[in-house]
């Protein structure tokens, strides 16, 4: 009884003061929820008038102990930091983490369904502090620190495997078509996409081919919203601070979900859901409830297709081929999509992609018409990507059709207009419907080969000055804005030659034992000869030009690589490096002008630094810090798509 009034004690004070008051009450919390019998049973969600989703709590049976536990734990988890997280046992974590989601799956479920209580209902019911969205923080923050694909083991000459290439394949196909060229990759004959180890176990996830796609309704009530992550975002904790009365909710119409058509005469998209989305009581604009889940069925049967995004955060065996993916093209990560298409139908119009993809087809057949791209410029990731009117592109020049069956893999290079619809012929024994799976390379604006040489030049200043400028003398002046000018300089170059926007394969070569490798040897190639191009086609004035014309504007000049800002470490400010600084606003106007003032002294410095960075500049010492951006980088997506994966409640 005192060991109970203690920890009622303990409860009570962390409630009431919200904060982590050691990292012991923590873990005694934990411990004690785990050993009291467990005889609080959810069994319903609470809010008030207002019925949305951030208001939802959640309500127990009976058992005020346990439930003051798991309220106070919730609490404190949600207050950890990073070090406090991976200092808990991870046996403790993964107890606690088992309990939570027992009460997540219920609370899912509820949710789904619009079982909520109203004000004044459930006299005898314990009503908790505990909000889904809390619930499911507690449950991503636990899930930071685990052990990911621990259960995956392959060997690395498995990871070119997925997509059926040996080294000289491999070697072709990035040489000749990477970002260049579509191409179809045939299953062989002699072995079928079912008995496929890498795929097998997703497949079974999903279903069997003799009950797609009647589960597709079921399929969809065990997805939780995968809410965006901003590209530069290296601080998980600071995205759920973002994220925190949103995370957990059920699947979000037109981000996690479209249900669309293509119009065969008009050519134009229809989507299935309109701007009110059935009659769920939590009225979360665009979240998608039981009743419109069971519509999606429907939608289907009439000719619409149900596509789903950020697949690799429901599915532990679609995590790993991805994250095998983006090693493969030294990309910090990448994505997947799956596609299910009824018989005789088409889902999106004609569009390109600002990404290249790999398309798999897992049941069915597909047709595919795939168009010339309209100019030798890769489009970048973000830039708007239109759907094409049908009149700009004539059908008959340079379109190239295919026609996938299960176990064949299409790549599509970004950019490459395209468009598919399901087999019309049935007499091979096709199944009508189609569900392909897409996996997605993004080549975020670092990892592209302009970003690569922004981090040349980021890296050479490191090593020119060591110290923080005053801003006070007009050469410091200078020496920050010419460095400066010439990131402006790098990125007027990108705009115009393809090389610059094409993705950068350094993190790859780097993965590799050989350091003499072909891989390795093409991207130091590729860097000699961005230096240069940078060295021969550098334009002050233009560069100069391009400045004043964005400060006028209010804008900031250099919000195109903000990212650089990462490679501080420890808040270092060497001379024009400090991304962070105000020098970004009223500062940068000023030191502008001053530069302007003087623009014969500055053209001849700016001419300097130019010489000697293309003649200094060193592939290798670049390397090492586009390394740690890239770790950066690929350390806080691993940790979403673990905590995402975690809110699975399969």
């Amino acid at each position: 009884m005192a060991a109970c009034d203690a920890l009622l004690d303990l409860c009570s004070t962390c409630l009431g003061r919200r904060r982590l008051l050691h990292f012991s009450a923590l873990e005694t919390l934990l411990f004690a929820f785990l050993e009291v019998q467990r005889s609080s049973i959810l069994i319903s969600l609470s809010t008030g008038d207002d019925v949305n989703f951030a208001s939802l709590r959640i309500v127990f049976q009976k058992g005020k102990l346990p439930v003051l536990l798991l309220n106070a734990a919730t609490i404190l988890i949600n207050t950890c930091n990073i070090e406090q997280l991976r200092k808990i046992l991870s046996n403790l974590s993964e107890c606690f983490s088992v309990s939570l989601k027992e009460v997540w799956r219920e609370a899912h479920k509820k949710m789904l369904n619009g079982d909520l209580l109203g004000a004044g209902q459930g006299m005898n019911l314990y009503f908790s502090n505990i909000t889904i969205s809390n619930l499911a923080e507690s449950i991503f923050r636990l899930s930071i620190n685990a052990d990911q694909f621990a259960v995956l083991m392959y060997s690395n000459n498995d990871e070119r495997r997925i997509f059926w290439f040996s080294e000289g394949d491999f070697k072709h196909f990035i040489l000749s078509q990477w970002e260049v060229l579509p191409c179809v990759v045939r299953r062989s004959l002699s072995a079928s996409l079912e008995v496929d180890e890498i795929f097998t176990s997703f497949m079974q996830s999903l279903c069997f081919k003799d009950s797609f796609p009647s589960v597709l309704s079921s399929i969809l009530q065990d997805l939780t919203s995968c809410l965006p992550i901003d590209s530069d975002e290296l601080d998980i904790l600071n995205f759920l601070m973002e994220v925190r009365n949103k995370l957990g909710c059920p699947l979000t119409n037109e981000q996690d979900i479209r249900v669309l058509r293509t119009d065969n005469q008009l050519k134009q998209e229809v989507r299935f859901f309109q701007e009110n989305l059935g009659s769920c009581r939590v009225r979360t604009p665009h979240i998608l409830c039981l009743d419109d889940i069971l519509k999606c069925q429907e939608a289907y049967n009439d000719g619409y297709t149900v596509a789903l995004r950020g697949m690799e955060f429901h599915f532990e065996r679609l995590a790993f081929i991805v994250d095998r993916l983006a090693s493969i093209f030294g990309q910090p990560s990448a994505g997947a999509n799956v596609y299910l298409t009824p018989p005789h139908s088409q889902g999106l119009a004609r569009h390109y992609d600002d990404h290249c993809v790999f398309v798999c087809q897992i049941f069915g057949s597909k047709q595919w018409k795939i168009f010339s791209r309209s100019n030798g410029q890769l489009p970048r990731l973000y830039d708007p990507c239109n759907i094409l009117n049908n009149e700009t592109i004539d059908d008959a020049r340079d379109c190239h059709h295919f026609l996938l069956n299960e176990g064949d893999v299409l790549y599509i290079p970004r950019g490459f207009p395209h468009e598919a619809s399901t087999h019309y012929d049935k007499q091979d024994g096709s199944v009508g419907f189609s569900l392909h799976l897409t996996l997605g390379v993004e080549v975020e604006p670092p990892f592209e080969w302009e970003g690569f040489m922004h981090v040349a030049l980021f890296s050479w200043n490191r090593t020119q000055f060591r110290r923080h400028p005053s801003f006070k003398s007009l050469s410091e002046i200078l020496n920050v804005m010419s460095i400066r000018l010439l990131h402006i300089v790098i990125g007027l170059i990108g705009n115009f030659d393809p090389t610059f926007r094409k993705a950068c394969l350094v993190a790859a070569a780097a993965l590799q034992s050989d350091t003499n490798s072909w891989l390795d040897l093409c991207q130091r190639t590729t860097f000699s000869n961005l230096i240069d191009q940078i060295s021969s086609q550098s334009s002050f004035w233009e560069a100069l030009k391009s400045v004043a014309v964005t400060i006028e504007r209010n804008e900031d000049p250099f919000q195109r690589i903000r990212w650089l800002r990462h490679l501080n470490q420890e808040r270092e400010n060497v001379e024009g490096q400090d991304w962070d600084s105000d020098v970004g606003s009223a500062g940068i106007k000023d030191m502008f002008s001053v530069y302007v003032e003087h623009k014969e002294m500055a053209e001849s410095v700016f001419m300097d630094m130019k010489s000697k960075f293309c003649s200094e500049a060193s592939y290798d010492n670049v390397t090492a810090n586009y390394m740690i951006l890239h770790e950066k980088y690929k350390e806080v997506r691993k940790q979403y798509m673990k905590g995402m994966l975690s809110l699975h409640s399969v």
